[in-house]
């Protein structure tokens, strides 16, 4: 379970705030809310209850805090009290976040409101306490009582966090020259009032420039583990022998794979009406304020019954059987039979026997690795355990055990391996194939060409000649790293994140916040793998040109569409005309349903004109919604796909774009009115899938659909 939050963020939004200084763009207010806002977006990314923070402004207008009796309390606001902060209270905090009309307002009267805000809310319970200061230093400061407030810093274990835009730092290597007498003062008092609560509560203080660029680098999520699997390492069975081996072990993953959020359809609730939500469709999303809905799918089942009005029947999904495809049938197993093949187990670690691990390749690896560790507070397990690795690494084998985690769960096949660390032992567990799971394939030498008839030849067009092989190794050699100069350490695996998800995690946090913006570009720490090192990329250069004149390649030239109209029909080299001798009218000829897309395209290869094509298209058209009618369930909808996909192609290279884009629309039509034999929705979801939507003009010069009309008729 994670540890509960409770963090006050202090932000200063003085009149000083709304300048720019240093040659910035940007204010020092809008500066300091780029960190502000990426803390508070990556709790709230969390999801969790238990992560709170509460918002105070410094040196407001307006006074707006339990405290405000006292003079030494004015001009400061408690925007946010301590709570799960959601979407709604972003949009209302982004109005607040503005330079105010004052300079007025005390930091550390503003740090005592903060403080008193998490003692109230956390009591005595266990929480991690923390307070964010962000200021630019030029308000007066009251010292009054600082050795009390450092005092109650450290009775309740608050971490005291203090950013300052153009603070002195030597660290990161920042000093702000002629520095205001005023502001250096502050700054010496923050200082001071840091470094007195560090050791107990980790307080820093620091530059805002400092802090902004470490937003670069993506934050690692540590999640505690929890066991996947508790039971025994068994050698024998301990109901029948005594000498059975029986030791108490835990599970716990070592490595997973961290996945970006899903994203989830919505819809705004302007766009639905009224009927619509009553019908108990749409459920509102929780935080959002009524702005956006779930979607929610809903399916029927019928069954054809010629004696109902409609000629359909519904049934309920409990009625249902599933079927097996047994070659071209389908075999129904009901629910108690299917039990009967399910094979029971109890759970449990057995030991099956060991292998040399030099006789095990890495390859057989069939999932992620954990780690198997003696139960926990138990020393007579832990013994036993170390004993049992101590052995595997000594006489160099793995273990095959056969793991059950859960009862009546599949059975398992995995090897353990002995891991011994310095202060640390385990077996690494990674799970092994089934033979079932094992794929044979045979490929063809790569050093050679064997013929029909069974000569082998060692010089062929396919095989790279010396020439060749020589410009390779040369050009792999070129791009070898020296370390001699130490640049190896730049590649840190552990400085080596993951594009996908920090890129896709950093987008959502930013799009919360500033909602019509475009979305910045990636940080380089993010890219800085994307491409090879330019010194070494233009190092070997002449290498990698003399690599490409070695195999000899070409820019292929673009596809040029639309030619197919222009094109002479194909002769055979026989220079005989079949379709002519066999004495056949293209026009009259008709499309089989068993063999319509090589006879489409047939048909078309011999239209002599326009009509021509449309004849074929109507056919295909018939063909499809033919198909569409007598599917049962989603059987005909690949075969639906793959024709509606052949027409849109063919009919671009015929440049008829307008033929297609008609069909199209009056079948989604069909298919949303309920004409092709009841609900085909999903088959227009495949279809946008597909991407074989409208044919617009960035596909063909000819199509009078833009992109964005094709983009909503799909």
């Amino acid at each position: 379970m994670a540890d509960k939050e409770a963090t006050v963020y202090i932000v200063d939004v003085a009149r000083s705030m709304g300048e720019c200084h240093h040659g910035r763009s940007v204010t020092d207010l809008d500066w300091a809310m780029q960190y502000v806002w990426d803390r508070i977006t990556t709790t709230v990314a969390t999801g969790r209850k238990t992560a709170t923070v509460g918002v105070v402004a410094l040196r407001t207008d307006d006074t707006s805090n339990d405290l405000h009796e006292d003079s030494n309390y004015s001009n400061i606001s408690v925007l946010f009290n301590i709570g799960q902060v959601l979407m709604p209270d972003i949009r209302r905090l982004q109005d607040s976040f503005k330079p105010s009309h004052t300079n007025r307002g005390d930091a550390i009267s503003a740090l005592v409101i903060a403080i008193q805000m998490i003692r109230i809310y956390c009591k005595k319970l266990k929480y991690k306490r923390e307070i964010v200061l962000v200021t630019n230093g030029t308000g007066s400061m009251n010292q009054e009582g600082l050795e009390n407030i450092k005092d109650i810093i450290k009775e309740e274990n608050i971490k005291l966090t203090v950013l300052g835009a153009d603070f002195d730092d030597a660290d990161f290597g920042v000093k702000e020259e002629d520095k205001d007498e005023l502001k250096l003062s502050n700054e010496t008092l923050l200082h001071d009032l840091v470094e007195d609560s560090e050791k107990p509560c980790q307080s820093r203080i620091g530059t805002l420039e400092a802090a902004i660029e470490e937003l670069q680098i993506p934050r690692i999520k540590h999640t505690k583990s929890m066991p996947s699997f508790k039971g025994f390492l068994q050698l024998g069975d301990s109901s029948k022998y005594e000498t059975a081996l029986r030791i108490p072990v835990e599970r716990y993953f070592r490595t997973y794979v961290a996945k970006p959020p899903t994203a989830s359809s919505f819809v705004l609730r302007s766009e639905i009406a009224p009927n619509q939500e009553s019908e108990g469709g749409p459920s509102q999303v929780p935080g959002e304020g009524g702005g956006l809905v779930n979607v929610r799918t809903s399916r029927t089942y019928h069954i054809t019954d010629e004696s109902a009005p409609g000629g359909k029947v519904d049934v309920e999904r409990d009625d249902l059987a599933k079927g097996y495809e047994y070659g071209r049938t389908a075999v129904p197993i009901n629910q108690m039979d299917e039990n009967i093949t399910n094979l029971e187990t109890l759970a449990g670690l057995e030991l099956m026997g060991f292998v040399r691990n030099d006789q095990y390749d890495r390859y057989l690896h069939m999932s992620n690795t954990n780690v198997i560790i003696p139960q926990r507070a138990n020393d007579k397990a832990s013994l036993a355990l170390s004993s049992f690795i101590h052995a595997l690494f000594e006489i160099e084998n793995y273990a095959v055990a056969r793991l059950v985690t859960k009862e009546s769960k599949p059975p398992l096949i995995v090897l353990l391996a002995p891991s011994i660390e310095a202060e640390y032992e385990c077996l690494i567990e990674v799970q092994l194939p089934f033979a079932e799971d094992v794929r044979s394939y045979r490929f063809p030498p790569l050093d050679k060409v064997i013929t029909v008839s069974g000569k082998t030849v060692t010089e062929h067009r396919n095989l790279p000649n010396d020439r060749l092989q020589e410009a390779m190794s040369k050009y792999v050699d070129s791009m070898e790293i020296d370390d001699s100069d130490g640049s190896l350490a730049d590649l840190i695996r552990d400085e080596s994140y993951s594009p996908l998800l920090h890129r896709i995690e950093s987008a959502i946090r930013y799009r919360a916040v500033h909602p019509n913006e475009p979305v910045p570009e990636p940080p380089a720490i993010l890219t800085r793998f994307a491409q090879p090192d330019e010194d070494l990329a233009k190092q070997s250069k002449p290498q990698l040109d003399a690599l490409i004149s070695a195999a000899e390649v070409k820019k292929v030239p673009p596809k040029t569409k639309g030619r197919k109209r222009q094109r002479e029909a194909e002769k055979p080299l026989s220079g005989l005309d079949v379709d002519a001798l066999l004495n056949l009218e293209p026009k009259r000829a008709r499309i089989s349903p068993e063999n319509a897309i090589p006879e489409f395209k047939q048909l078309l290869s011999r239209a002599d004109s326009v009509e021509a094509i449309y004849d074929a298209v109507k056919q295909m058209t018939a063909i499809i919604e033919g198909q569409i009618k007598t599917s049962l369930s989603d059987a005909n909808y690949e075969r639906v796909i793959e024709g509606l996909g052949t027409m849109r192609e063919e009919l671009v290279d015929y440049e008829e774009p307008a033929v297609y884009n008609d069909l199209l629309r009056r079948l989604k039509e069909k298919i949303l009115s309920e004409e092709l034999g009841g609900d085909r929705r999903e088959l227009w979801w495949l279809v946008r899938k597909g991407r074989i939507g409208l044919i617009d003009s960035g596909i063909s010069e000819r199509s009078e659909v833009s992109e964005e009309e094709a983009k909503e008729v799909s």
